[in-house]
C-alpha cells in the first residue's frame, strides 16, 4: 500500500526561524495510498493479503475526522470488500475533510454519540454482519496493534538508515511524533529497542490521553509485538522515549493557540500542510522545544509527519 522510503527533507527555513538549524522533516504524509499518512504503514500488516482471505467486509471505528477510516475506506473500495464505519458524531450539513472520503470511498456509517459508545455499537454491528452472511474483519481503532506496530518498527529502522547517512557530525536525533492510540508510537520504541539505537530521543506527543497513560500502552503494545509476533524480547525501556500532553488543549481535535501557530510556521517556512488534530499539536510541541531549549552543536531534531491534511479542510 504504501510508498516507501518515505523522505527525510530538510527545513533550514523553519530552523533558522527556530533557532534550530539541523531541522528536517520525515514525510510520512507522503506514503501515498488515499492521500497517506501513518495509518497506511500500519494498516499494510493489518490488511495483508492472509488477514483478508475470505472476507467480505472491513468494520473499523473513529472519529467523524478519522484518518484510520479514510484509509480502511479506501483499502475496502480498492479491493471490492463492502466497509462500515462507526463514527461517534458526523458533520453538520455536507461532509468535508476525511468525512467526505470515507463517503467516496463507499463507507457505510454508523453514527453514535460519543467516543465511548463506538466499542459497543462495533460488537453489535459484527453480529449484524454475521446474521446478514458476511464474513467481517474487526480493525481495531487506529490499527494500533501488536501487528500494526510492525509497520512503525520498520519505519524506525528506515529513519535510522536515513539520517546515518547525514554528513552532519551529529550524534544524536530528537524526533517527536503525534499519537492518540499510541501504534505509532509503540512501533518506533519498537524499532529502536531491536535496534538498540539510544542516541535517538522520541517525544510522543499525544492528541488527547494523559501522557503516563500513553507512555504505559506504547511500551506495553512494543513489548507484546516483540514477544508475541518477534519472537523475541527487548527491553522498551532503553529507548530515550518521554510523553508529552501539554498541548491537548480543551480536548481532541479542538486546536489551541499554539497549533494554529504552529500551522502557520510550517505552512509559511515549510510548505508543509498540518492537520489540526494530530501534527498542529505534535508541531506545537516541537516549537516549544526549541524555543525553550534549543539543540545542541550534537543533535539534530526530526518532526515525523503523519499525515491528516484532509482534516484541515473539514
Amino acid at each position: 500500500m504504501a510508498n516507501l522510503p518515505t523522505p527525510l527533507v530538510p527545513l533550514p527555513r523553519l530552523g533558522h526561524a527556530l533557532g534550530a538549524g539541523r531541522l528536517w522533516a520525515k514525510m510520512d504524509a507522503e506514503t501515498g495510498f488515499a492521500l497517506g499518512g501513518n495509518k497506511v504503514r500500519k494498516l499494510e500488516y493489518v490488511l495483508a493479503p492472509p488477514m483478508v482471505d475470505g472476507i467480505t467486509c472491513l468494520l473499523t471505528a473513529g472519529g467523524p475526522q478519522s484518518n484510520h477510516c479514510r484509509v480502511t475506506a479506501a483499502f475496502a473500495a480498492r479491493h471490492g470488500l463492502r466497509c462500515v464505519l462507526v463514527t461517534n458524531g458526523g458533520p453538520e450539513g455536507d461532509p468535508t475533510g476525511n468525512a467526505l472520503l470515507q463517503r467516496l470511498f463507499g463507507a457505510e456509517l454508523v453514527v453514535v454519540e460519543n467516543r465511548s459508545e463506538r466499542a459497543a455499537r462495533m460488537e453489535s454491528v459484527t453480529q449484524e454482519l454475521l446474521a446478514a452472511g458476511e464474513t467481517p474483519l474487526v480493525v481495531p481503532i487506529g490499527a494500533s496493534t501488536p501487528l500494526g506496530c510492525l509497520g512503525y518498527a520498520s519505519a524506525a529502522i528506515e529513519l535510522c538508515e536515513q539520517i546515518d547517512a547525514l554528513d552532519d557530525g551529529c550524534t544524536e536525533t530528537i524526533v517527536f511524533s503525534a499519537s492518540s492510540s499510541g501504534g505509532t508510537l509503540a512501533g518506533l520504541i519498537l524499532g529502536l529497542a531491536l535496534l538498540e539505537r539510544t542516541d535517538v530521543h522520541l517525544f510522543g506527543v499525544s492528541a488527547d490521553a494523559p501522557a503516563d497513560e500513553l507512555d504505559v500502552v506504547c511500551r506495553r503494545l512494543a513489548q507484546d509485538a516483540a514477544v508475541n509476533l518477534l519472537e523475541t524480547t527487548i527491553d522498551p525501556e532503553i529507548v530515550p522515549f518521554k510523553s508529552i500532553d501539554d498541548q491537548v488543549g480543551d480536548g481532541y481535535g479542538v486546536p489551541t493557540p499554539e497549533s494554529r501557530e504552529a500551522t502557520e510556521l510550517f505552512g509559511r517556512q515549510a510548505g508543509i500542510v498540518l492537520d489540526p488534530t494530530y501534527t498542529s499539536k505534535a508541531a506545537a510541541a516541537l516549537i516549544a522545544h526549541l524555543r525553550g531549549h534549543g539543540i545542541h552543536d550534537h543533535q539534530r531534531c526530526v518532526f515525523l509527519h503523519t499525515g491528516g491534511a484532509p482534516g484541515l479542510l473539514a
